[in-house]
């Protein structure tokens, strides 16, 4: 899903530029608001621990392989505003220092996997998490946002290609809808893994919607 230059028209990579640090400026006052102590090294951590899990493929269908996205999981553990700040993060270094995804449509990448995916993903946890309450909701609800997110981000990008004139919408969307749809499954799963672990270890740092 990381989009290298060349694939996108001048006009997408502007308005998702455009898109996203509109969004970013939002995640940042919002952040600046109730940011302490605590939560600038989880932040931190968070980064990390994302960074270094998405260097760990796993194999999917016909020589495929994909690998944790995290948007979900970061905002399920610090919040949508502080989640998107640390795939964007996570988004950049990859960029700047690995060459994964390309510089000009990194504005293209950071809407799809920071903004929609994390944000986006973070307000279906919040929904389904407030009719199944507990563990059982945190869970359920944490395993069907990872998977949405993966699929809203992977549409989004394959709707940015087709206005690009890079490959029919139809065709884009088949073969990212069907790659990423199994990449989601290993994404809630990876997601559900680390959220019950932290649940017996430190159940504070996950937030269940009141």
């Amino acid at each position: 899903m990381h989009i290298p230059d060349g694939f996108l028209s001048p006009s997408v990579c502007g308005i998702s530029w455009l898109v996203s640090l509109f969004m970013l400026s939002i995640c940042v006052k919002k952040v600046n608001a109730f940011i302490n102590e605590k939560i600038v090294p989880l932040m931190g951590v968070m980064s990390a621990f994302i960074f270094s899990a998405q260097m760990l493929n796993f194999p999917v269908a016909a020589g495929t392989s994909g690998h944790l996205l995290g948007g979900v999981l970061s905002s399920v553990l610090l919040g949508p505003w502080a989640g998107a700040i640390v795939i964007t993060c996570v988004l950049t270094v990859q960029c700047f220092i690995f060459q994964d995804g390309g510089v000009i449509a990194l504005g293209a990448n950071i809407l799809n996997m920071a903004i929609i995916g994390t944000i986006g993903g973070y307000f279906i946890y919040r929904l389904i998490s407030k009719f199944l309450r507990g563990t059982l909701g945190i869970l359920a609800g944490l395993a069907v946002a990872c998977w949405c997110s993966v699929l809203m981000g992977a549409n989004v990008c394959a709707l940015e290609l087709a206005l690009s004139g890079t490959s029919p919408l139809k065709i884009t969307l088949t073969a990212m809808t069907g790659i990423h749809a199994l990449i989601g499954i290993g994404e809630a799963v990876i997601s559900v893994l680390i959220v019950t672990f932290i649940l017996k270890a430190r159940p504070d740092l996950v937030r269940e919607i009141k």
